[in-house]
């Protein structure tokens, strides 16, 4: 049930983050109340996700997923430019928390 968690956690951050995008500032209205929403959310799973999973490790693979999937939304939908750095710094951040995980993190 932890990592259910975690994953609508990671939704809801996801989601947040990309209205953020469409707020322009938190000057419209509708994006501005998602993003507020989607945070509120957010936390509030993580918090849940707490009670079953270590910190490190859920806090690991929120930040570390959000992360990825925010970078891969804003170039696949958003338009920004896919160099082989972004790549490079997309999969260095998976395998990081891979290693975090491996490495006693839980």
């Amino acid at each position: 049930m932890g990592y259910a968690l975690l994953a609508g956690a990671i939704a809801a951050e996801v989601a947040a983050t990309t209205a953020m995008k469409y707020s322009e500032g938190f000057s419209r209205l509708w994006p501005s109340l998602v993003t507020m929403a989607g945070y509120l959310v957010a936390f509030a799973l993580l918090a849940q996700t707490l009670k079953t999973i270590e910190i490190g490790t859920a806090y690991a693979i929120w930040a570390g997923v959000g992360t990825a999937v925010i970078a891969a939304i804003g170039m696949v939908f958003l338009g920004e430019n896919m160099t082989a750095a972004k790549v490079a710094g997309i999969a260095l951040v998976i395998c990081g928390v891979v290693l975090l995980n491996l490495g006693g993190a839980h």
